[in-house]
């Protein structure tokens, strides 16, 4: 069988900063829990996306749970949820009893529509929090979002989970909100085989993290809780192996961004494909390269073709208020969403991606377009 090729795999450092950083690891037995790596992670996110402080964690998700504990969802409490995302951005309001409504995107950003979320605001107007997605590394219109919820005094967290090193109007995305959060799974721009990280400048409430997410031991000689806690902190090796990757960020975010080009200048000339929307005040990581067909092609006869040279690709997400487990919560919106998911796909990004696969995939598309 030939050579895969995925839609986005890890791709560690050419230059072995990973192995480094694993190795110091080894040699001084700081294996367990915590320890430098861990600490200067931590430190080396903050610096790099101009934030005042994180705390590394086991996965986005724990990231986004943390974020709804710090800013005090309880059960029965609204949270305002983007509903095209996917579903580690809902699981954790579940997590605490709480009460998902979903708001719809719009095609401007393929993200949540601040004319719904305003209309959730008024219609829920004691709902605790906002979560804004940053879908395929694309930024959500972040001022608009935050006058909103500012207006409304609703506090405001970015799952920035597929979005590190995307810049809205020159700023990181991730750093707008109250909380913003960072996932390092194995398909993400950077990884640590699976991590994530939550980041804020409320240091009170970073601080409170890291106590909930280390079992929430009180300091006292003896074991003792006075709170619930969670075994959620990132490993001193996992945290090294961020460390390497942090330093190839820009370099990931240029081939991401060079695949996307590529992908758009050589079927630019097919009609019935429209580009996922990039604003002249966002410059996106383009983590996953998308598209909507708009002929008699589907996404599925793309997805099949490619299967059969072992090419990877992807559906677009499923909102979240069509999903079996989530449609009974309430949804703002005009289908925006369900639109962009039936037409939609996502194309192999793989960092690791030859110009001549790319061509292969191009060749496919196009014979699958010219002959519909």
């Amino acid at each position: 069988m030939k050579e895969k090729i995925y839609l986005a795999s890890p791709h560690m450092s050419d230059e072995g900063y990973e192995q480094e950083y694993v190795k110091e690891a080894f040699d001084t037995n700081w294996i367990a829990p915590l320890g430098p790596n861990v600490t200067n992670f931590e430190k080396e996110v903050c610096e790099k996306v101009e934030v005042g402080h994180a705390a590394a964690l086991v996965s986005g998700t724990a990231a986004i749970h943390m974020a709804l504990r710090a800013c005090g969802v309880e059960e029965g409490d609204i949270v305002l949820c983007q509903s095209l995302t996917f579903s580690a951005t809902a699981n954790p309001i579940i997590y605490e009893k709480a009460i998902p409504v979903f708001i719809d995107s719009d095609l401007e950003t393929w993200n949540m529509s601040p004319k719904y979320l305003e209309d959730a605001l008024i219609k829920y107007p004691n709902a605790k929090a906002v979560i804004a997605v940053h879908l395929y590394g694309l930024s959500a219109d972040m001022y608009k979002i935050l006058e909103l919820c500012k207006k409304y005094n609703v506090t405001l967290i970015e799952d920035a989970a597929e979005s590190l090193g995307t810049i809205y109007k020159g700023r990181y995305t991730g750093t707008f909100g109250d909380y913003g959060i960072f996932s390092f799974n194995g398909n993400k721009i950077i990884t640590t085989s699976g991590g994530g990280m939550l980041v804020s400048n409320k240091q009170e409430r970073i601080e409170k993290v890291r106590f909930w997410s280390t079992q929430s031991r009180d300091k006292a000689r003896h074991y003792q809780h006075s709170e619930l806690g969670f075994n959620y902190r990132m490993s001193n090796i996992v945290a090294g192996v961020g460390r390497g990757q942090l330093k190839v960020l820009d370099q990931r975010v240029a081939k991401k961004q060079y695949i996307y080009n590529y992908y758009k200048e050589h079927l630019k000339d097919i009609i019935d494909i429209e580009f996922m929307p990039i604003n002249d005040w966002n410059s996106p990581n383009c983590w996953l390269t998308s598209i909507i067909l708009k002929g008699e092609v589907r996404p599925i006869d793309i997805i099949e073709a490619l299967e059969k040279e072992n090419i990877e690709s992807r559906p677009i997400w499923k909102p979240m208020h069509i999903q079996p487990f989530f449609e009974k919560y309430d949804y703002l919106g005009s289908d925006v969403g369900e639109y962009i998911y039936n037409n939609g796909l996502c194309l192999p990004s793989d960092t690791k991606i030859t110009d001549q696969q790319l061509d292969e995939i191009i060749n496919i598309i196009k014979g699958l377009c010219s002959n519909a």
